[in-house]
């Protein structure tokens, strides 16, 4: 840089250089260098952990949604989505924007935010314990915790073993297919905890039920 340019100049000028070094290594090389490991060495999380079906995306693994019977009315916003019995359901979700969605719409995500102790939510807990007792044919006081809370995005895929085992009967009476087959299934989609340690046990209802679907 010539030495006669005033230093104002000088050091505008070196700031440039550095802003456009900084846009060309952060804004294109790194995401670059990134996409293109992840499609390499992570495709299918990269993709957003699609779940197919004769390769048409149905569903991501990663988000929670309804398995529910159709509404009465489609056009009452209104009415309150049916569990439908003979697929395993998720936790409750307290994503719903009121447009008609209903629970686990993925542009509201988010929680209820109400404490322990609020009137509301023991109300609701209360409420949930008693439909889902009835709903599986169980009783309430062996309803898990994860039946009746919703979690804290709204949109959790994942449920509890023994949630998932709770389903069973249900389900396999429903479909008209051996418990013990269903059973097996429910095994067989068991996580243990991320790297031995982190996390609980879980169960993806989006995978599961995609693979209950080819039994029958």
């Amino acid at each position: 840089m010539s030495p006669h340019l005033p230093s104002t100049l000088r050091q505008h000028l070196s700031a440039l250089r550095m802003l456009l070094t900084l846009t060309v290594v952060t804004g294109i090389a790194y995401p670059l260098a990134v996409t293109g490991v992840g499609q390499l060495a992570f495709e299918h999380q990269a993709d957003g952990s699609l779940v197919e079906d004769h390769g048409t995306p149905v569903a991501s693994s990663l988000l929670g949604q309804n398995f529910a019977l159709p509404k009465k009315n489609p056009d009452d916003a209104s009415e309150a989505l049916r569990p439908a019995p003979e697929w395993f359901q998720p936790r409750p979700s307290a994503a719903d924007a009121g447009k008609g969605a209903g629970p686990y719409d993925p542009t509201s995500s988010g929680a209820s935010n109400l404490g322990p102790n609020n009137p509301r939510l023991v109300t609701t807990i209360a409420e949930r314990r008693a439909a889902v007792a009835a709903f599986d044919g169980v009783g309430p006081a062996s309803v898990p915790a994860d039946a009746l809370t919703a979690s804290g995005s709204g949109l959790d895929p994942d449920i509890s073993p023994a949630y998932a085992y709770q389903q069973v009967n249900r389900v396999a009476k429903t479909r008209g297919l051996p418990a013990g087959r269903v059973r097996k299934l429910v095994t067989d989609h068991l996580r243990g905890r991320d790297l031995g340690f982190l996390g609980q046990e879980r169960v993806n209802v989006i995978e599961l039920n995609h693979d209950l679907g080819r039994l029958g």
